[in-house]
C-alpha cells in the first residue's frame, strides 16, 4: 500500500485538471516519481487521425538527442561480412539460422530489437507468429531491415525509439530517464514531437495534436500544453 499512498500524494501536489507549460509539467512529472528505481518519462500523445484508415498511420523512428536511458541489447540475423560489421558495431548477439531455431525451440528472448539483413527475412518470417505480439519483427519502416546492419546497431545503441499510433489513435513514447533533469526531458520532448508533427497525414483534417500528456513508470499523467499543430 505504499506506493498507492505516494501516488495519492503526488496527484495532491498539483491541478489534474490543468495542462502546464512544458518545462512546469516536466519537473511535475519528475517530482512525483516516487519509486525506488530510475523511473522512465513517457510522452502520450492523443491525435486526431483515424487510425482505421490506412492513409492515416502516423509511424517513425529518431535517435532521441539524450538516448532513451535504457541500454537495449540488439540481435542481429545476418551472415558473412554483414554479421562481421554487426558485431563490430557492438551487437550483443549475432546468428543466422540456428539463432532463430534457438528462439524457436528455446523460447529464447534476451534481446530487445532484432536487425535484420532483407536476404534474411525468409527465415526470420518463420518466426513471425512469436516476433509479431512482442513488437520484435524487423520492419524496414523502423530501419531494422536493412543492408547497413552497423548504422542500425548503433542507433539503437544511441537511444533511436519509434513512435507508432495504436488502435485508439495515441502514440505512447519513452523519451527519458527521472535522472535525466527537465532540460534533457525538455530535449528529447521536443524532439519527439516535432518528428510527430512533421508526419502528419496529408488526409489529416482539423485539429492534429488532441492532446499531450507526461508520465512516469508509477506517477500520475501531467497534461502539457502543445499549440503547434
Amino acid at each position: 500500500m505504499k506506493l498507492a499512498k505516494k501516488y495519492a500524494e503526488s496527484i495532491k501536489s498539483y491541478d489534474r485538471s490543468k495542462s502546464y507549460d512544458l518545462g512546469e509539467a516536466v519537473k511535475i512529472v519528475i517530482d512525483t516519481a516516487k519509486a525506488k528505481f530510475d523511473e522512465t518519462i513517457e510522452l502520450h500523445v492523443r491525435l486526431g487521425v483515424d487510425p482505421r484508415q490506412a492513409d492515416q498511420q502516423v509511424r517513425g523512428v529518431l535517435v532521441l538527442p539524450n538516448g532513451t536511458g535504457k541500454q537495449k541489447k540488439v540481435l542481429v540475423i545476418a551472415k558473412g561480412d554483414k554479421a562481421d560489421a554487426a558485431t563490430a558495431a557492438g551487437a550483443d548477439y549475432v546468428g543466422a539460422e540456428e539463432t532463430i531455431q534457438r528462439i524457436q525451440k528455446d523460447n529464447w528472448f534476451d534481446f530487445d530489437v532484432m536487425i535484420t539483413t532483407p536476404d534474411m527475412m525468409g527465415i526470420v518470417g518463420r518466426i513471425g507468429r512469436v516476433l509479431g505480439p512482442k513488437g520484435l519483427m524487423p520492419n524496414p519502416k523502423s530501419g531494422t531491415v536493412t543492408m547497413d546492419v552497423a548504422r542500425a546497431v548503433q542507433e539503437v545503441k544511441a537511444g533511436k525509439v519509434e513512435y507508432r499510433l495504436d488502435k485508439t489513435a495515441i502514440i505512447h513514447c519513452p523519451i527519458g530517464k527521472k535522472s535525466f533533469g527537465t532540460d534533457k526531458i525538455v530535449e528529447n520532448f521536443t524532439a519527439l514531437m516535432d518528428a510527430i508533427v512533421k508526419a502528419k497525414p496529408a488526409t489529416s483534417k482539423g485539429q492534429y495534436i488532441k492532446s499531450v500528456t507526461l508520465t512516469a513508470t508509477m506517477g500520475p499523467g501531467v497534461k502539457v500544453v502543445y499549440n503547434k499543430g
